[in-house]
């Protein structure tokens, strides 16, 4: 028999191995991050510098929207069969080598090889980047849901955040910094080339830190899967389910306008690589100053008091586009507001899927929901793709005029949706209801937070 000591021994053991895998899981999404920032962020400005057309540009989001969901569903079935980890490894293996046929476009584009084709080529590699980009994210979200006390989920997940979004607002404003100097020595492609190359070693050291974690092992019960179909039949019968379509089509009313802030800024204004990154970033810079706030309110007082307040910020985000084609004004005003509820909504949403899902479940429920939010993406970004190519308006511009038609439909969306999900934790009631909880919990994180994100060593132990 084994002994009460061994039982101890062993559960103290688990306890070290899950605490040095959160910090390597830390570590890993720092490297992605910085991935991220050297590439993903720039693969639609890539587009347009090997003059891709716009509703190709578009497409890229649509592509993105479908493929990644149809790649998870996949991935999911691969937890029955294969180790988590080892899912993880290798589509994060085969996803970064992707990075080298994205260098070879930009040296073919630089030497005027086949310009013409070049667009097409890349939405071809894109596609396939999609796929394994997003084949472990099953695997990823069921292993570290694993390894996080569901107590402390909420403010851990927002503390990785807060470190990861950090690492992605400063390199991103290096990259930034990087395409205009090659730009003005006019050898823009030489910039992309560096970028990806950089992106490529940040994703290889990442792969590294996920080799350190550790796995929990995961018992699978009889009949624990169910189809899609399954799972949509029974979804208005469940709060999962409920909040799955909820998600899908305010994903599809945001994606209509959302692939085209980079070109309208790109194109339209004309702004400098340097312009576009700042304001990009500064929604990534307001969403850390308050990620720790929505995590304490989210595990205090539940994430449908966050969703409820972010959905409704969220939807009013693309009406307030256009109003001023200023810097200033669309860091100040809808990228503030956006990176506010953006911040709210994403933790929320990810710890509400925790919250309804038995763990066992959690890796085949993420695929589902991510391919119903993929549909919502792929539908509201091919839509727009087809607005910004024919519609034709004299009193506005097609692209505010989607802008317009976007934010109407989010904010409808939120209205109908909002009243039919509800909280499935235990909270108790707070007096003075959601706003004096925001007021609560803003101060006090609000002033520690630029002390916290200093204090790296003690924040990754956490």
């Amino acid at each position: 028999m084994v002994g009460e000591k061994d039982v101890k021994s062993s559960d103290s053991r688990t306890k070290e191995l899950k605490y040095k895998s959160r910090i390597n899981s830390i570590k890993a999404g720092m490297f992605a991050s910085a991935k991220s920032s050297f590439g993903d962020y720039y693969l639609s400005p890539f587009a347009i510098a090997i003059n891709a057309s716009n509703s190709l540009v578009a497409l890229l989001t649509s592509v993105s929207g479908i493929l990644g969901p149809l790649s998870q569903m996949f991935g999911s079935r691969l937890i029955e069969k294969s180790a988590r980890k080892k899912i993880v490894l290798r589509a994060v293996l085969v996803e970064l080598l992707f990075w080298i046929p994205f260098v070879t476009i930009a040296v073919l584009y630089w030497t005027s090889i086949i310009q013409s084709a070049l667009p097409i080529i890349f939405l071809f590699f894109f596609a396939f980047y999609v796929i394994f980009s997003n084949l472990g994210t099953p695997a990823w979200f069921s292993w570290t849901g694993d390894i996080v006390d569901e107590r402390y989920r909420g403010r851990w997940f927002s503390k990785r955040n807060l470190l990861t979004g950090f690492v992605s607002v400063v390199l991103a404003l290096v990259s930034s910094f990087i395409l205009d100097y090659f730009k003005k020595i006019d050898l823009i492609m030489g910039g992309f080339i560096v970028l990806f190359l950089l992106a490529l070693i940040s994703r290889v050291i990442s792969w590294k830190f996920y080799h350190k974690q550790y796995e929990p092992k995961l018992e699978f019960q009889k009949g624990d899967y169910f189809s899609f179909s399954d799972f949509l039949i029974r979804a208005r019968k469940t709060n999962f389910g409920r909040f799955s379509f909820f998600n899908a089509a305010l994903n599809f009313a945001a994606s209509i306008s959302s692939p085209l802030f980079v070109i309208y800024m790109l194109r339209d204004l004309n702004f400098s690589y340097l312009t576009y990154m700042l304001i990009t970033v500064a929604g990534i810079v307001f969403s850390l100053l308050v990620m720790e706030i929505w995590g304490r309110i989210a595990d205090r007082y539940g994430n449908y008091a966050v969703l409820y307040i972010s959905g409704f910020l969220i939807s009013i985000v693309p009406v307030l586009w256009i109003f001023s084609p200023s810097p200033v004004y669309l860091i100040l005003v809808p990228t503030l507001i956006s990176g506010i509820s953006s911040a709210g909504f994403n933790l929320a949403s990810n710890n509400f899927v925790y919250d309804n899902v038995r763990p066992d479940k959690r890796g085949l429920a993420i695929s589902y929901f991510n391919m119903l939010t993929g549909i919502g993406i792929f539908l509201g970004a091919s839509f727009g793709a087809f607005l910004i190519k024919f519609l034709s308006i004299s009193f506005i511009s097609p692209i505010l005029a989607i802008f317009i038609l976007s934010g109407g439909l989010m904010i409808i969306t939120t209205i109908v949706f909002m009243p039919m999900i509800r909280e499935v934790r235990d909270f108790k009631r707070r007096r003075g209801g959601i706003k004096n909880l925001i007021i609560r919990q803003f101060k006090p994180a609000f002033i520690g937070e630029v002390h916290e994100i200093l204090s790296i060593n003690k924040y990754l132990k956490r």
